[in-house]
């Protein structure tokens, strides 16, 4: 039984369809689907949980013969350049590793560096174009982000994938569960756990 406010449903409703259809991110989807509906009022924003929730079952309903080809082929190209960058201990997060992903979204990778220019220079000596951004790290504060377009062969299109460069300390507590028991994250063994054919 949901504890949400019906505006909040409708919002967390409009909201996963956003995400799913145009690939929003969770923040700029709930707004926009306030604005569409006309509910502005800061209380009724459903928190991400909902959201998340939202989303699987709009998948479930809406995407259920192409979201699980689509999520395995964005997992097995993070897989390999999980493999590429293994010495930046790189961890996957976002849709991707949550299994909300469809071929819309972006990869998201946070690497736990020693020294926060080093993956921009293992990048540069292997002649891989970036753009430098910045996105709020786990302290609250600015740290870089480097986007790249890197071919999906298996969806035959160019996909997004972003690095974001932590600190190494920051790995410390970067596992711990959240509320519902789930991790924001994964390195590449816990990926491969994913990747793994299910059991007959």
């Amino acid at each position: 039984m949901s504890t949400l406010s019906p505006a909040s449903q409708e919002i967390a409703a409009t909201a996963a369809r956003l995400v799913v259809e145009e690939g929003m991110e969770y923040g700029p989807a709930k707004r926009r689907a306030a604005k569409q509906l006309g509910l502005t009022g800061r209380g009724d924003l459903p928190g991400n949980d909902a959201v998340e929730d939202a989303v699987v079952e709009y998948l479930s309903v809406f995407c259920a013969d192409t979201q699980p080809d689509e999520l395995r082929a964005l997992r097995a190209l993070a897989d390999v350049w999980m493999e590429r960058l293994a010495e930046f201990r790189p961890h996957l997060t976002g849709a991707v590793w949550r299994g909300t992903a469809t071929r819309l979204n972006d990869i998201h990778l946070q690497l736990f560096c020693d020294d926060p220019k080093s993956a921009e220079i293992a990048l540069i000596s292997r002649n891989v174009s970036y753009d430098v951004g910045s996105v709020k790290g786990p302290r609250g504060d600015l740290v870089d982000c480097l986007s790249l377009t890197v071919p999906c062969a298996a969806l035959n299109e160019a996909i997004g994938l972003h690095l974001t460069i932590l600190d190494r300390d920051d790995l410390r507590g970067a596992l711990k569960p959240d509320a519902r028991g789930r991790t924001e994250r994964g390195d590449r063994l816990a990926l491969q756990r994913l990747l793994e054919p299910p059991a007959p």
